[in-house]
């Protein structure tokens, strides 16, 4: 009897050391986003770190003190995103290169009295070996770091998973079952509001792109590419992921899903 407690004992430990070293091998795997100065760019008050292109994210800061607000334009050709919105704090915001390969205009707008001026404006060619690596890091409008709740969530519901399907699943099934639409807040929000994945995991509810955003976080760190979508489903100004599950792109909506809707259309505007 004692020696078949010693084998479960062992079988456990050997199980658990398993899993723990699957982990550390994704972790190690990670890629977190920093300016590290190989390739700086700077022309007027705009300044881009672009040491890291190929990996689908620049860094972008305005060298400007003050409580300026700026507008930045990311442009591949005729293809745009809608500008962001940028403070002059003097830290690095990390911007997607999602257009794909090519060479980006990037174009930084200051406020003034009479509107916006150009602060600065520059180009960068980006050759990505895999075009889906901008889906695969944090970003402005998926926001997250090491220490952030829904990375070590991701990590613990998908320990066990082996395909990125099993892991898609694993996700959606938690956050159908422990999170709620926050309905509060829908009604209170303002133009220009960013989703925020920590809102969702402490008070376990959120608005439709915090809850997208939270998902497409945990995709993520899993290496399963994923993209913030957002644009109408019917009328309805709406945020959805996109994840890229065995080479097919997979629609997964929480926020209708938490609520056991199905929209009958989708019509996208922009993607993170």
């Amino acid at each position: 009897m004692r020696h078949g407690k010693v084998r479960v004992i062992v079988m456990l430990t050997a199980c658990f050391l398993l899993i723990l070293s699957n982990v550390y091998a994704l972790w190690a795997n990670l890629l977190w986003p920093e300016a590290t100065g190989e390739t700086v760019l700077q022309d007027g008050i705009l300044v881009v770190d672009a040491s890291h292109a190929a990996d689908g994210y620049f860094m972008v800061r305005a060298d400007e003190g003050g409580s300026e607000r700026y507008k930045l334009r990311v442009q591949l050709g005729k293809k745009k995103v809608p500008e962001y919105d940028l403070t002059s704090n003097g830290e690095w915001t990390i911007i997607p290169f999602q257009l794909g390969n090519g060479k980006y205009t990037i174009t930084l707008f200051k406020r003034g009295s009479k509107g916006y001026t150009t602060g600065g404006k520059l180009t960068v060619k980006v050759e990505m070996p895999d075009e889906n690596a901008p889906f695969l890091v944090p970003n402005q409008y998926v926001n997250y770091n090491p220490d952030t709740e829904a990375v070590a969530l991701s990590e613990e519901l998908c320990a066990e998973k082996n395909s990125d399907a099993e892991k898609l699943e694993a996700i959606r099934v938690y956050i159908h079952d422990n999170y709620l639409y926050d309905y509060d807040r829908a009604e209170s929000v303002t133009t220009g509001l960013l989703p925020d994945i920590d809102y969702c995991t402490t008070n376990k509810m959120g608005i439709c792109q915090d809850l997208a955003a939270m998902a497409v976080c945990m995709l993520r760190v899993q290496g399963v590419p994923a993209r913030l979508m957002i644009g109408w489903t019917g009328k309805i100004y709406h945020a959805w992921v996109t994840a890229i599950v065995d080479g097919e792109e997979v629609r997964y909506d929480p926020a209708n899903d938490i609520n056991d809707v199905t929209p009958k259309s989708y019509t996208l505007e922009r993607y993170y």
